[in-house]
């Protein structure tokens, strides 16, 4: 990628209108898995191995393995932190892995404030328009449903 190109490509921290930090897991991410600066690609990668299968796709095999030193946790939130470029199915692969019953909750609060993404984790609809639409016409739904207080049964 030429610089130019680089230029162009927002971060996450950018797009929530935030200042990316250097993540110290970031950098020990991509030691132990030999990602280096392709750590982005991996993780994603790494995430649907792990369970995220709504995000398959071809990845380029000379991407490294999963290394299981790495825990589910850290996969998730370095897919969330603000220095990486913004994909937002970086952040639906981050989700649906660290909604799995293997995920400590504690570990992963732990990660999430260290590494300054719990804001991404707490309100993911800041991620885009979009998903912010998604859930004003959920929560109408949902205030509508319980006016009536009528329930759906499938």
């Amino acid at each position: 990628m030429e610089l130019k190109e680089q230029a162009r490509v927002a971060t996450l921290a950018h797009k929530l209108g935030d200042t990316a930090h250097v993540s110290g897991l970031a950098i020990r991410l991509a030691r132990l898995s030999g990602a280096g600066d392709r750590l982005p690609e991996w993780l994603l990668k790494i995430a649907v191995e792990r369970g995220a299968a709504h995000y398959q796709r071809d990845f380029d095999a000379s991407l490294p393995s999963d290394n299981p030193a790495i825990s589910d946790e850290q996969v998730g939130v370095a897919l969330c932190l603000g220095q990486h470029p913004y994909h937002l199915d970086n952040l639906r692969a981050a989700a649906q892995l660290l909604s799995s019953p293997r995920v400590d909750a504690a570990k992963l609060c732990r990660f999430a404030v260290r590494e300054r993404c719990e804001p991404v984790l707490l309100r993911p609809e800041r991620i885009n328009a979009h998903v912010r639409a998604v859930i004003r016409t959920l929560q109408t739904d949902e205030h509508q449903r319980g006016r009536t207080g009528g329930t759906e049964t499938g």
